[in-house]
């Protein structure tokens, strides 16, 4: 679950705490107050989600940010912050969620150098802080997530990028696919062919690397994935009884601070929900169609009931190819991007190379 505490427009989402005074501060208008954000953690404690992902904007910006990770770690929800790489990210505020019981840290690493991770960002200085705040989490033991969107600017440089999120000592690379919302504009887009060349490279990694890999917004990767091991189980090159690590549940994370990785199948609205500033409950970050709102309804009762959570949970509603794919449970596509790029959120994967056999028919 993510829930983006503050909308900022310097480089990301928010959330923040500290004292008392921290806590009783205002809220920026319309946002979620401190009393909210306390129901919203009380209802992910009674669901059970596995873990709570603070995002924004910057949730360093919000005055109880502080306060409202140990909230949330003293009734038993394991959470995650994306901090922004910004003057306020400094080794005091890490030390200070550490101690207040964040299980991880997430940063944005978009370029395996300044020039390239800056001009990405648009924001000067944005790639040294973030390996110095890498390297605060590292001295502090707070276990470490790297953020990296991939697009058309930063293509030519994944290997180096994968080689330095390595030396960073991470527990997780989270790999982003881009949706062309907002910033991120259609001709930034990769092409199908080279979401199937960077799949194989992650593959590859995830045999060797000591930190475990996630995709987002590439439910796709499952079904290459799932190709691979079934090709490899044909050639006799994979056993059959295979260890933990692997394409769904890698080696490193889970060791480290017991969050680890999705199961397989996880969608936009299937397994996963994102909460915006402003209370509002959607698919996905990338997919902006609210199902409700947490100040009128409870946050279950929209997961579950909610149209567009639960046509987007059926893959029988799928359209075009996505409809008839036999990777469709495993998959399903992105339902952001279908929606960025068509309109309906029902539409077949726009970036995917595989021809499903019943639509060759």
């Amino acid at each position: 679950m993510c829930h983006a505490t503050k909308r900022d427009r310097n480089t990301g989402c928010s959330w923040p705490i500290g004292t008392e005074q921290a806590r009783n501060s205002p809220p920026a208008a319309g946002e979620l107050s401190t009393e909210e954000g306390e129901r919203l953690i009380d209802q992910v404690a009674a669901i059970g989600v596995p873990v709570f992902v603070l995002t924004g904007g910057d949730p360093l910006k919000r005055p109880d940010i502080f306060y409202l990770v140990q909230y949330a770690t003293e009734r038993g929800v394991r959470t995650s912050m994306t901090p922004s790489a910004t003057p306020l990210l400094t080794r005091e505020a890490i030390a200070e969620l550490e101690y207040r019981g964040l299980a991880r840290m997430a940063l944005s690493l978009d370029g395996s150098t300044a020039e390239i991770h800056d001009e990405f960002r648009r924001a000067a200085g944005s790639f040294n802080r973030t390996v110095e705040a890498a390297h605060w989490a590292a001295g502090l033991k707070l276990p470490l997530q790297i953020n990296t969107t991939i697009t058309r600017q930063n293509l030519d440089d994944f290997n180096a990028i994968a080689k330095f999120v390595e030396s960073l000592g991470i527990v997780l690379w989270s790999v982003f696919f881009l949706v062309p919302t907002g910033r991120g504009r259609m001709s930034d887009l990769i092409t199908a062919e080279e979401f199937e060349q960077v799949f194989a490279k992650l593959y590859q990694l995830e045999k060797i690397v000591p930190f475990d890999i996630k995709t987002t917004e590439a439910p796709h990767y499952r079904r290459y994935a799932l190709q691979q091991r079934v090709a490899e189980r044909r050639n006799g090159t994979r056993p059959v009884i295979e260890q933990a690590a692997g394409p769904w549940n890698g080696r490193g994370a889970r060791a480290f601070d017991a969050i680890g990785r999705g199961p397989r199948g996880i969608n936009d609205a299937k397994g996963f929900v994102f909460i915006s500033h402003l209370g509002e409950v959607m698919p996905s970050g990338f997919l902006p169609i609210s199902g409700g709102n947490i100040r009128r309804e409870k946050l279950l009762d929209i997961y579950q009931s909610s149209p567009i959570f639960v046509h987007l949970r059926d893959t029988l509603h799928l359209t075009g190819k996505c409809g008839v794919c036999e990777y469709r449970d495993v998959c399903g596509g992105s339902r952001a991007r279908a929606y960025a790029v068509t309109g309906d959120a029902l539409a077949e994967e726009p970036c995917c190379l595989y021809q499903p056999a019943r639509a060759i028919q």
